[in-house]
């Protein structure tokens, strides 16, 4: 990893959004992306105009809690503490983005090639009536789910696997599918489920692949055997739906030494997640 010019400070970002009202966390041609805001707050404190690296392409409507970006400021330009940053960039973003942390950043850092793992959240709302609070934050499954088949067959994608048939189509040959995953569990408080995916790097729509074809298997559509094959196939016809996007969460992003069996950076398309 190439080290940061000794002329620039490399700050490292910690960034909280509520996703539903942006096309995704990258400045888009149509739409707005949470980047683009962020990067607007800082030109208010910076002429030189960083530009933000993030650790993760977040879809339309997907939230975050821990998503890590980089900028590089000119020395000329940085006179604040990372404190008084935080408290300056929020002043100048809407009220559904917040830096939660800034930091001077080691040299080399790079918010998504130096990832060791990331860490998703899916919200389940699982009663014959929405909760009206989380209308933003769960998807409304009003069925009964069989939770103990699901937290089964949750056992079945940790390890290392080709998650194909769980990945969105892009339009585009897909060369590299294969990724770790060191946790896939389903937890339940009363009717709120919260699913915790966790791993080395994520497809396109991966992590809502797997929850849809989870909750699929709650309401009896699919069966734990059912899983074995679909995994065999790596076709996505076969697996269940994709998730809506407003139930998922990037909850954090792990950097350092991994856990145990985990790759020490994502795969080279680890951008496209989801």
């Amino acid at each position: 990893m190439a080290r940061t010019p000794v002329n620039l400070v490399r700050l490292r970002l910690t960034l909280a959004f509520d996703g539903t009202q942006y096309a995704g966390w990258q400045v888009q041609r149509y739409g707005i992306g949470v980047q683009q805001k962020v990067e607007e707050a800082l030109v208010k404190l910076f002429p030189s105009a960083p530009r933000l690296h993030g650790s993760s392409r977040t879809d339309a409507g997907v939230h975050a809690l821990g998503l890590v970006a980089h900028a590089d400021v000119p020395r000329t330009e940085w006179r604040m503490t990372p404190a008084k940053l935080v408290l300056a960039l929020n002043a100048h973003l809407p009220e559904d983005i917040r830096v939660q942390d800034a930091r001077r950043a080691p040299p080399g850092f790079h918010a998504r090639f130096s990832a060791a793992g990331k860490q998703y959240r899916y919200a389940v709302w699982n009663h014959p009536a929405q909760n009206p609070l989380l209308r933003h934050q769960a998807w409304h499954v009003p069925r009964a789910l069989n939770v103990a088949a699901m937290q089964a067959a949750a056992r079945r994608f940790v390890g290392t696997h080709d998650f194909r048939a769980f990945t969105a189509n892009r339009g585009v040959p897909l060369a590299d599918a294969v990724r770790t995953l060191t946790r896939c569990e389903l937890h339940r408080r009363g009717p709120l489920l919260t699913f915790v995916i966790e791993g080395n790097g994520f497809l396109y729509k991966m992590c809502r692949g797997i929850v849809g074809t989870l909750v699929q298997l709650g309401l009896g559509k699919l069966t734990t055997a059912d899983l074995d094959r679909i995994f065999a196939g790596r076709d996505r016809r076969a697996a269940g739906m994709t998730a809506p996007a407003h139930g998922l969460v990037l909850w954090k992003v792990r950097y350092g030494r991994g856990r145990k069996g985990a790759s020490p950076k994502p795969p080279a398309d680890d951008a496209l997640t989801e």
